[in-house]
């Protein structure tokens, strides 16, 4: 079963090397060769989700080489649920640029397959270095996808979106250096044990290598300052990128979390708390900002990118209240903020398709075809990303509400969350309204073909999963559960993943700068 954790970066790459020998090959070849790695990726992922145990992580070493000298893969509960999830929007996007939108770019399918390669090996990697690779090709796959069908417009935000990024990998490489030369080590698990027991006079340069590895992860997982990237990058997307990206953020969050709860989770001297004193704040200020940027949207791709934002800073409220049910909370809401995000970027596209020139701008157009479903399908996104019960957002966010026991904090964080879903529900409500009713007669003549049904059918699996999430909330959330009590105690993944050093079987690094 170990040799499962592969697959998902060796197929992806395997597909995409395949597709660019072949770019001559008719575009329906590409299509399926893409649309089978995608339903193979998923296939894959549901099979490590289902074998990951709470008790042990699956562990792959590479070339037969052990931790920490060797490249290992991980799966542990949160890197196969982070798998399943980018399994499941793969498939949808996918298909759905199928029916359309891969005209608009030669190379789109392999870019596409690299950026799923790049997403799987962040979430599966154990070493801190190879983490940063994988950043790599994820990010430089999302450039080039970022300017399919090029534009003023989606040109000028990629180029913003890449200048951030590309610095941010700058003091990746920075911290990597500095942990490096304190530890020896870049094996997560290995780092986790180091930094433990690190000696007092290295105390301060390991903090600020973690604090320089937190800001690069809070650029990626657009945390307030700095989220200014995100809504452009995100809102002149092509449409089945833009859904694919909505995990893009979660790759910090990802990072974040193990940041925290595993590499320094388990230092000795209380200076080594990255997080306590203001991540919550400064995830609560992202939280309503973004909902004031989604309100003030003039688009509705833009608002559905500050409504990204606006999850992301939801579910870091939650990682920084810390706790169990707090972690469990903020997974939930993770999966149900992707699945919904998704659904509306796909929804903002076919919208602004049936608008002809006004697109998805917000202001008075003609009438859509197909307005009914056009009109349901936003309906549904925007309501399970307010968060009105049932949906899987109402869930989420009771969740997070429920997870807070101290008496300030409860206060704050439930007025915050509360008042931004009342704004998220009067932003989304405004867009329908506009959109949907406030039309101008005679319709545009430049409407485009109403939604094919592989457009549909990519949208119905998406809100198929968010509606999942409520039908089966209950083990979900006991799945959740289960992995937040692991990332707490990760002691279980460390003793597995150096489980040769443990047992003597190989010599640690020795001692750097003694």
């Amino acid at each position: 079963m170990t040799h499962l954790l592969v697959v998902p970066i060796v197929l992806p790459a395997l597909a995409a090397a395949l597709l660019l020998l072949l770019y001559r090959a008719p575009l329906a070849a590409a299509r399926v060769l893409s649309l089978g790695a995608a339903a193979g990726l998923l296939a894959v992922a549901v099979a490590i989700f289902v074998h990951v145990q709470p008790d042990r992580p699956l562990v792959y070493a590479l070339g037969h080489w052990p931790a920490p000298f060797g490249i290992v893969l991980v799966a542990d509960r949160l890197s196969a649920f982070m798998l399943l999830l980018t399994a499941v929007l793969t498939l949808a996007a996918v298909l759905y640029a199928g029916q359309g939108w891969d005209t608009r770019g030669q190379f789109f399918h392999p870019l596409f397959l690299f950026q799923v390669m790049g997403l799987n090996g962040a979430f599966l990697t154990g070493d801190l270095f190879n983490l940063f690779v994988f950043f790599e090709i994820l990010l430089i796959a999302s450039y080039c996808l970022a300017l399919q069908g090029l534009g003023l417009d989606r040109l000028r935000a990629t180029l913003h979106y890449a200048a951030v990024n590309i610095a941010a990998s700058s003091v990746f490489l920075i911290a990597v250096s500095l942990l490096y030369g304190i530890t020896g080590t870049l094996n997560m698990a290995h780092l986790a044990e180091r930094i433990a027991q690190i000696r007092s006079e290295d105390v301060a340069l390991a903090r600020a290598a973690g604090l320089l590895l937190l800001g690069v992860f809070a650029i990626k997982a657009a945390l307030f300052p700095l989220y200014f990237w995100l809504p452009p990058a995100y809102a002149n997307a092509p449409a089945p990128v833009a859904a694919l990206f909505s995990i893009m953020t979660k790759v910090g969050i990802y990072a974040i979390i193990r940041l925290t709860t595993l590499i320094y989770g388990g230092g000795a001297d209380a200076t080594m708390e990255l997080t306590s004193s203001w991540l919550l704040p400064v995830a609560l200020v992202t939280l309503v900002l973004a909902t004031v940027g989604a309100l003030g949207a003039e688009r509705l791709a833009t608002m559905t990118a500050y409504l990204t934002i606006a999850s992301a800073g939801t579910i870091l409220t939650a990682v920084a209240i810390g706790g169990s049910a707090a972690l469990s909370a903020a997974l939930y809401y993770l999966a149900h903020s992707t699945l919904a995000i998704a659904v509306l970027f796909l929804v903002t596209d076919l919208l602004g398709r049936s608008r002809g020139a006004m697109h998805d701008q917000l202001h008075p157009g003609p009438p859509l075809r197909q307005a009914t479903p056009l009109g349901l399908a936003f309906l549904f996104g925007g309501a399970t990303m307010a968060g009105v019960p049932p949906s899987s957002g109402f869930f989420g966010k009771l969740m997070v509400l429920h997870s807070t026991h101290d008496g300030t904090t409860a206060a704050m964080v439930w007025t915050v969350v509360l008042v931004t879903s009342v704004l998220t529900l009067i932003g989304c409500s405004r867009a329908g309204s506009i959109l949907l009713w406030n039309t101008t007669d005679p319709p545009s003549s430049g409407q485009a073909a109403p939604p094919r049904a592989g457009e549909w059918t990519a949208l119905a699996m998406l809100a198929g999963g968010s509606l999942l999430l409520v039908v089966f909330a209950a083990p979900i959330t006991r799945y959740t559960d289960e992995t937040a009590a692991q990332l707490i105690a990760p002691s279980t993944y460390i003793d597995t993943v150096l489980g040769p050093l443990r047992e003597g079987l190989i010599r640690p690094y020795p001692e750097i700068g003694r």
